[in-house]
């Protein structure tokens, strides 16, 4: 019983790992698109106007919000599998 437990959450790190590993991309993205942000002039810019510039900024605005919620998914699933470890170990050690 102790090895599929092990088992179970040897499977839950490699996921969990692959999904940090996800969001540490997304991460990447999200620092250039500010990095870039950040170099643009603060005057004339060329963005079609105010239209462009709203445009550009929820752009931006989009692509931290699917960061944070990724980081959110990420969360959940580690309480979730958590959660499901410690009632298996819990059951385990009844049954003992």
């Amino acid at each position: 019983m102790q090895e599929h437990v092990s088992s179970i959450i040897a499977h839950m790190a490699k996921s969990h790992a692959e999904m940090a590993r996800l969001l540490e991309a997304k991460r990447h993205s999200i620092v250039k698109t500010a990095q870039m942000v950040v170099v643009l002039p603060s005057e004339n810019p060329g963005f079609d106007g105010v239209e462009g510039i709203a445009k550009n900024a929820m752009d931006v605005t989009k692509n931290i919000t699917a960061y944070l919620n990724g980081v959110a998914d990420l969360i959940d699933a580690v309480a979730d599998n958590l959660e499901m470890v410690v009632k298996e170990l819990s059951a385990s050690e009844e049954e003992e």
